[in-house]
């Protein structure tokens, strides 16, 4: 007696190939869904990253600003460049923790914003940096008549306080005779009452890209340019804080 034995059906070629083609064309949409994620991962990311820098930086240049004491050889520096970088100088009261006992003779300093490219890691970055002369500097300058030193770059004593910097931008305002804000009219005797500041960073993934100040210089407008995160607000200054 004969046994039956089942039948076995294989694969054929074509159908083996074409179960293929759907497989790789599985996988190619799969890795493009992951590449996209990684990316919108990233952006967000990079725009977290942006914010919380520009949010440190406004919540210290408001703290400076608020206990800022005019002088008239104060420094207000406007770039014509295309994009505005300013260069922002002022005396303002700090506390004592803030300086070094040596430095300390009282608490009236000298503080100043400026826009600089630094290297770092053998490529150019453009920072804001932070100017700090503590009183003992500060006094010694104000006898001497001139306080314009106090707020020249040094690099020995300025910190960068926000990296991949596009733009910095100060403008001074005050009151007409109509209670209007309009921009300040430097004066020897009477300072702003506000400052608008205005702040463009790149994010991450473009600031990796920039590697000399050409290409700083080169960024489009904001609006244009993804990669660009614009953060603007008005401070007040210290001596009109009433």
């Amino acid at each position: 007696m004969n046994s039956i034995r089942p039948q076995i059906h294989g694969f054929s070629l074509v159908e083996l190939m074409f179960s293929m083609a759907i497989g790789s064309m599985i996988l190619i949409l799969a890795a493009s869904v992951l590449g996209s994620s990684g990316d919108g991962y990233e952006r967000i990311g990079g725009g977290v990253a942006s914010e919380r820098e520009a949010r440190a930086l406004i919540t210290r240049l408001a703290s400076d600003l608020s206990s800022g004491r005019f002088h008239k050889d104060g420094v207000i520096v406007k770039s014509s460049a295309a994009w505005p970088v300013d260069r922002l100088g002022f005396l303002s009261l700090q506390p004592a923790h803030a300086q070094t006992d040596p430095g300390r003779i009282g608490d009236l300093c000298a503080v100043s914003y400026y826009v600089e490219d630094l290297n770092i890691g053998g490529k150019t970055v453009r920072c804001l940096m932070r100017g700090f002369r503590e009183s003992g500097e500060t006094f010694s300058a104000l006898r001497g008549g001139s306080i314009a030193p106090l707020f020249a770059a040094s690099a020995g004593l300025d910190e960068p306080v926000a990296f991949g910097v596009i733009s910095f931008e100060a403008r001074p305002k005050s009151r007409d005779a109509d209670g209007k804000w309009v921009d300040w009219i430097k004066d020897d005797s009477t300072g702003p009452e506000l400052i608008d500041v205005r702040l463009i960073l790149a994010r991450r993934e473009l600031a990796g890209k920039l590697k000399s100040p050409g290409d700083w210089d080169a960024v489009g407008m904001p609006g244009r340019h993804k990669d660009l995160e614009v953060y603007a607000t008005t401070l007040r200054f210290g001596n009109h804080a009433d």
